[in-house]
């Protein structure tokens, strides 16, 4: 008999349909108006051939084969061993290289979207166990949006993600706006997902309102189709990674035509004057005029000055997309956003003035937060040190090494043992052949994994997990004001374990057990922070208990109202009685201490620096197409490319990569041929796309295809299935955030005419018993 129960994911809420135990499809819940496919692309990878059944170890390793400096990682076969066995080797692995090389030896490496849950979450869970052991290595920021991590707090004040609760939500811009200018575009298949959870769709309905409200927008972006097609936005093909000259472009045509804000500048803003000497050229002898701008970002100067008209005489809203910031200097467009929207006008007015990510996730101006939900305790951290998130190879590479971050001089630990549960390395690093260099120092390399991905085949010791459908847990999405009940759909598959249960029997060795468990079940726990959760709102929430809350399977959380921290109206009102959290208490168009970092990559203004890499770069001759390594619109990150969805977009087995009719012409490129993108760090194989949605002299290839070396052991080895990061560079975006800069990437293409290699991607390792 068929069983229908309820499944939250990143991607939506669901109904999974069980007959006997097994999971027959997943299917949209009615009151979502815009589900996800890729939910319903999960029932194929539940329990395909790509699944890790047993705990299995590198071959090498388990026979005492050399540890450090080897090339097997990722070449060797594995031996399926006992779960007591598996245990026995993690924790006295972990005891040894506490007692030779101390606590901030261990790397606990949890980066990344693991799945939703307020209980099972990977990275709460690893650190939670880590932390009681003793300690280990942090990482700081994200990869998605370091740079703007760090810039925000010196510019605007406030925590990085305050940011989200002071910007227009959708139903304000409706309501109050007149132009939106969108600086690298509002993609709507960004907007299928939320960390931690959602219920129901609703940007796209969102961004229809805006639209019926009579709002225009204007789409900033190499990529025409960065917006939806029925908001009728204006496209301006920018060159790659030069959104900030553009910006400066804009301010210098309203600073010499009068049409800025003196008034907000001047009682709300710090360092106007010393900015304006830059744009005039007083500083440095560049005029940073539409003329200039025109040149360097392709955007003709009747267009820019035409956009400066708009921006200062209609009430404006100045959006800057996540991806915009992953690239060479990528703090300089946030900053510059902030001081552009400051000079426009808008800046504090209802529904106008300045936000970022929006569309990146379906919360951002969808609500302003939501209201706190109990978490998985970690305990403090008792070792101080951390590495910037995207400095992982380098601190691998060069143990040791110094370097500049946020003002301050990091060395780099050595890291011994690095035990990573949730996320996957080898989709988010840039310049995948350098991290597998780097990933064979360490000693030991433990991972959490539900399939045979790279993460796992690169890996000493791979521990199988139970998926997001094969255990209790409740969702809580970002800004989503909705608790979901997420019940167990299935038994694991094979012998797979949750996270939790792997801990709990690792510090039940290590003798911590009951300061890891609480002495709780999982569905104690479960019900534990739900009803922590209920308790901390108090009886305004109404929520009701949690039997009837998991027999009902939703509940609503509270509204947020503000005003907020750091309000952007409040400010403009009266900067003296509500001042942000910056040294002047104003917005901070030149930072003191940016400026007193002395850093020759980021100055004490936003200004524009030359990317290493782009189509204005002497390197553009050899290698004369800028890739865009986007998020994918068939799975979220690497999560599920191999599921029902994901599979069904790749071409002839590989990812798809768009080419202008141009471009590929004059390649010999035709639609679904498989070509090889390449430059000096790699190549890759993918499937041509042929469409005028990208500019010229772009190409576009999304991440998340799991990569696939033919010889994983040598650097610049072919890609059969098409990751971009095979061809990204792993380099800082500036001495300030040392956030990645994926989007400076100049790559060829050509027709792959030799031999079709198989796609090995999803197959596992040889495997012995």
């Amino acid at each position: 008999m068929e069983r229908r129960m309820p499944v939250a994911t990143h991607w939506g809420s669901f109904v999974a349909v069980v007959d006997s135990g097994r999971l027959v499809r997943i299917e949209p819940r009615n009151d979502d108006p815009v589900p996800s496919p890729i939910g319903p692309g999960m029932v194929t990878a539940a329990d395909d051939n790509a699944r890790v059944l047993r705990p299995a170890v590198r071959k090498g390793w388990l026979n005492g084969l050399s540890r450090a400096n080897d090339t097997a990682r990722g070449t060797d076969a594995f031996v399926e061993v006992s779960w007591d066995d598996a245990i026995t080797l993690v924790s006295e692995e972990l005891r040894r290289v506490r007692a030779q090389h101390g606590d901030s030896a261990v790397f606990g490496g949890s980066y990344g979207w693991a799945s939703a849950g307020a209980f099972h979450n990977a990275q709460s869970q690893l650190h939670r166990f880590l932390a009681l052991g003793g300690g280990y290595t942090d990482s700081r920021n994200t990869y998605s949006t370091a740079a703007l991590e760090v810039i925000l707090p010196h510019v605007i004040g406030g925590a990085p993600w305050s940011y989200q609760s002071r910007m227009p939500m959708w139903d304000e811009i409706a309501d109050n706006c007149e132009l939106v200018v969108a600086f690298g575009g509002l993609a709507l298949k960004n907007s299928q997902i939320n960390p931690g959870g959602l219920a129901r769709h609703q940007t796209r309905d969102l961004q229809r309102k805006c639209r019926a409200a009579g709002v225009r927008f204007v789409n900033v972006s190499p990529i025409r189709s960065d917006t939806a097609g029925f908001l009728d936005a204006e496209w301006l093909p920018v060159v790659p990674n030069t959104d900030t000259a553009l910006m400066l472009g804009i301010a210098h045509t309203m600073l010499v035509n009068d049409w800025h804000d003196e008034d907000f500048l001047r009682r709300c803003c710090t360092g106007f004057d010393r900015f304006a000497s830059y744009l005039t050229g007083e500083l440095d002898g560049v005029v940073k005029d539409a003329g200039w701008a025109a040149g360097i970002t392709g955007i003709g100067r009747e267009a820019i000055t035409g956009l400066a008209r708009r921006l200062s005489t209609q009430r404006s809203l100045i959006m800057v997309n996540y991806a915009i910031q992953r690239a060479d200097h990528g703090e300089q467009p946030i900053w510059m956003s902030v001081v552009l929207a400051a000079m426009a006008g808008s800046m504090g007015r209802p529904g106008c003035g300045w936000g970022a990510g929006y569309a990146t996730m379906d919360a951002t101006g969808v609500a302003p937060g939501r209201s706190s939900v109990a978490s998985v305790p970690r305990g403090p951290n008792p070792v101080a040190d951390f590495i910037p998130v995207a400095r992982i190879a380098d601190t691998l590479l060069h143990p040791g090494r110094t370097i500049d971050y946020n003002g301050r001089r990091l060395t780099l630990p050595e890291l011994r043992l690095i035990y990573w549960c949730g996320g996957n390395p080898f989709h988010h690093h840039q310049d995948l052949h350098r991290l597998a260099r780097a990933w064979q120092t360490p000693d030991t390399v433990v991972v959490h994994e539900a399939w045979w991905n790279t993460n796992a085949k690169f890996a000493d010791i791979v521990l199988p997990v139970a998926t997001s459908l094969e255990r209790d847990d409740f969702a809580a999405g970002f800004s989503d004001p909705h608790l979901t009940a997420m019940p167990k759909v299935r038994e694991p598959e094979g012998e797979s374990r949750t996270d939790h249960q792997i801990f709990a029997a690792l510090a039940c060795r290590l003798g911590y057990q009951r300061e890891f468990t609480q002495d709780r079940s999982e569905f104690e726990w479960v019900r534990h922070l739900y009803e922590q959760t209920r308790a901390g709102l108090g009886d305004e929430a109404a929520l009701p208990g949690f039997d009837d809350f998991w027999r009902e399977t939703t509940a609503e959380l509270p509204a947020l109202r503000g005003p907020f921290p750091g309000s952007f109206e409040a400010l403009r009102a009266d900067p003296r009685q509500f001042p942000l959290t910056t040294p002047s208490g104003r917005i901070e168009i030149f930072s003191e201490e940016i400026d007193s970092f002395g850093y020759d990559d980021c100055a004490g203004h936003p200004a524009w620096f030359e990317p290493v890499e782009w189509l204005g770069a002497e390197a553009s001759s050899r290698f004369p197409l800028h890739m865009i390594s986007n998020q994918p619109a068939s799975r979220l990150h690497s999560q599920y490319d191999n599921g029902g969805h994901s599979l069904a977009s790749k071409i002839r087995g590989r990812e798809p990569v768009t080419i202008h009719p141009q471009d590929a012409a004059a390649r010999g490129i035709q639609e679904g041929m498989i070509v090889r993108v390449h430059n000096d760090r790699g190549s890759c194989l993918a499937g041509a796309v042929l469409s005028d949605d990208v500019m010229p002299g772009v190409i576009q290839l999304s991440t998340g295809a799991w990569w696939d070396p033919a010889q994983p052991g040598l650097s610049g080895s072919l890609d059969r299935h098409g990751n971009p990061n095979s061809l990204t560079a792993d380099r800082g975006c500036s001495r300030l955030s040392q956030g990645p800069s994926a989007h400076s990437a100049l790559v060829d293409a050509e027709v792959y005419d030799g031999p079709l290699p198989d796609v090995l991607a999803f197959t596992p390792p040889h495997l012995e018993h």
